[in-house]
């Protein structure tokens, strides 16, 4: 393989790329990049068994079609010292040569069929469509309440329910819950109805970074233990998370709520200042809903204390509630700061939901 390539789009893919690459010692293949020069399209893969993308390369010129195992580490790191504006790729089974105006580095190869294969979207004539822009908005709004640890449930990634024209985003850890729903085009009765698809955080993190230009049309299939995705310039595939995720619907609020009316931007503003004064003992912030106002105090063991004063149009009664303030402000920076949010509020013991919109719902267990 020979090829010509633009030095920083080569480095974007290849570190977009390198979240595929294996960081356990299952295979040393595994911890490079496999190249595919063909015609004038180049395909950069990499995969770590669960985990594995396709993605296709631009502006890269194809002077000798092959394919090429590339070190990933060093690929990078060369790309991101060297200055010249183009280098030259030349690859062989036993060895790769880069090239550029005053440098030249020399690494050994490898036999590209020991590669493992990524599936294509080629052959799907099941699955779901959906917008890059509005997928991404319901990616960003979840994939941050997952949970780190496996536990009892299977919550170390995002449950996917597609159905009909509708398409469910939900992710908890066990003290928040994110739900984002929209609209999707089936093809093919593609449906999850009776399964319950948990998509990796690892792959949802992925997958947003795919997710860059609004237009694009991005087809999702879920199988039984692994899901496809093909956006604009990419195929990325995911097995799932085994286990069961937990019965989200059970936990949404039944009690008649009061409704707050909340600025974004504001909000936010306020709880970022007032969770200043907390430290590693005490996380939270007490939250004192009353009359047309809210009150927001923190006190450190020895920070200090904060209060935060924010006008409201509230006339229930008189409420207070603890957070944990890290939760709402992880909530709140994914929303449009210009827009506003609805709190339904029962008491200081209930959990409270968060809504914008009509897709977006935000439940937060309180602190006792």
């Amino acid at each position: 393989m020979k090829a010509e390539c633009d030095r920083e789009s080569f480095l974007s893919a290849c570190q977009l790329v390198s979240a595929a690459v294996s960081t356990r010692d299952v295979k040393p293949i595994l911890r490079n990049f496999k190249v595919i020069a063909e015609g004038d399209r180049c395909t950069l893969m990499a995969t770590d068994l669960e985990l594995g993308i396709r993605f296709d390369v631009q502006n890269l010129i194809i002077q000798e079609p092959g394919e090429a195992i590339l070190p990933a580490t060093r690929l990078i790191a060369i790309l991101r010292e060297a200055r010249d504006t183009r280098l030259s790729i030349e690859a062989e089974p036993n060895a790769c040569v880069i090239r550029g105006a005053s440098l030249e580095f020399e690494m050994p190869g490898e036999d590209p069929d020991q590669f493992p294969d990524i599936p294509t979207f080629a052959d799907e004539d099941k699955y779901h469509e959906i917008s890059a822009g509005s997928l991404r908005d319901m990616v960003r709004r979840t994939v941050f309440a997952t949970a780190d640890e496996t536990a009892r449930y299977s919550m170390t990634g995002v449950l996917w329910e597609l159905e009909d024209e509708t398409i469910r985003l939900v992710a908890t850890d066990g003290r928040r819950l994110a739900l984002a729903q929209g609209t999707a085009t089936a093809h093919g009765d593609h449906s999850t109805r009776g399964l319950s698809p948990v998509v990796p955080t690892k792959a949802m993190t992925l997958l947003e970074r795919n997710l860059q230009v609004d237009e694009d049309p991005v087809k999702i299939c879920l199988r039984p233990n692994e899901v496809l995705f093909r956006t604009g310039r990419a195929v990325i595939y995911s097995r799932l998370v085994e286990g069961r995720f937990p019965d989200y619907k059970q936990v949404m609020p039944r009690k008649q709520a009061t409704k707050v009316g909340l600025s974004t931007a504001s909000f936010q503003a306020a709880v970022r200042q007032a969770a200043v004064m907390t430290d590693d003992d005490s996380k939270r912030v007490t939250f004192h809903f009353d009359r047309d106002k809210l009150t927001l105090q923190a006190h450190g063991a020895t920070a200090g204390r904060s209060k935060v004063e924010l006008p409201i149009i509230y006339d229930g009664k008189a409420v207070d509630i603890n957070f944990n303030p890290a939760y709402l402000v992880e909530m709140l920076k994914v929303l449009p700061p210009d827009e506003e949010i609805t709190l339904d509020l029962i008491d200081g013991g209930s959990p409270a939901l968060f809504r914008f919109g009509t897709g977006y719902s935000y439940l937060v267990m309180p602190l006792t």
